[in-house]
């Protein structure tokens, strides 16, 4: 069994970003076991004098889920022309650790067709810290995939079709990149 750690950069209820994760989750192929990190909002603000034993709770959380997948999958907006400060204190906590070094990770962009960069700035910070982390970027299975929230159903999962499709073939690519 292959385990994804899903990673969304939003704090928002119902973003299309969780959506996105939650219905590839959902469309995942037998053989992938995805979880949902649900603690961003729980970490505390990045300072290098707190990274060291005792690790806040939160932090430790963090850094055993990510150590105890086999990839993460990530899917976040873009605030500002970059990535949303919650998301890159998370990102901030898993360098000193370790646990990210030589992880697989891809990502979803969910953001709309009427977004001026279609989080494209938000995706290029992504990969550079992501580079800096030591992290493996499966290309294949990084995908824009545009959402809007009506494609969205009271489930909290993408009802639409074709990004349901392209979010599987997204997940699908990821869990091909893992296997031996």
């Amino acid at each position: 069994m292959t385990n994804v750690l899903m990673l969304c950069g939003s704090l928002r209820k119902g973003s299309t970003n969780e959506a996105a994760l939650r219905t590839a989750r959902a469309v995942a192929p037998d053989g992938l076991d995805a979880t949902l990190y649900a603690g961003m909002g729980d970490l505390p603000h990045f300072n290098p004098d707190d990274d060291r034993e005792p690790l806040h709770p939160a932090v430790a959380d963090l850094r055993a889920a990510i150590g105890a997948a086999d990839a993460l999958l990530i899917c976040t907006p873009e605030y500002a022309g970059a990535l949303p400060g919650s998301f890159k204190n998370l990102l901030d906590w898993t360098i000193g650790g370790g646990e990210i070094y030589e992880k697989p990770v891809a990502w979803l962009n969910v953001a709309s067709p009427a977004a001026p960069t279609g989080g494209g700035d938000a995706h290029a910070s992504l990969r550079k810290v992501l580079g800096y982390a030591g992290t493996e970027i499966v290309e294949a299975a990084c995908a824009r995939i545009p959402v809007i929230r009506p494609d969205v159903g009271e489930d909290g999962l993408v009802r639409t079709a074709e990004p349901r499709a392209r979010l599987r073939e997204a997940v699908e690519a990821l869990h091909a990149a893992l296997r031996p």
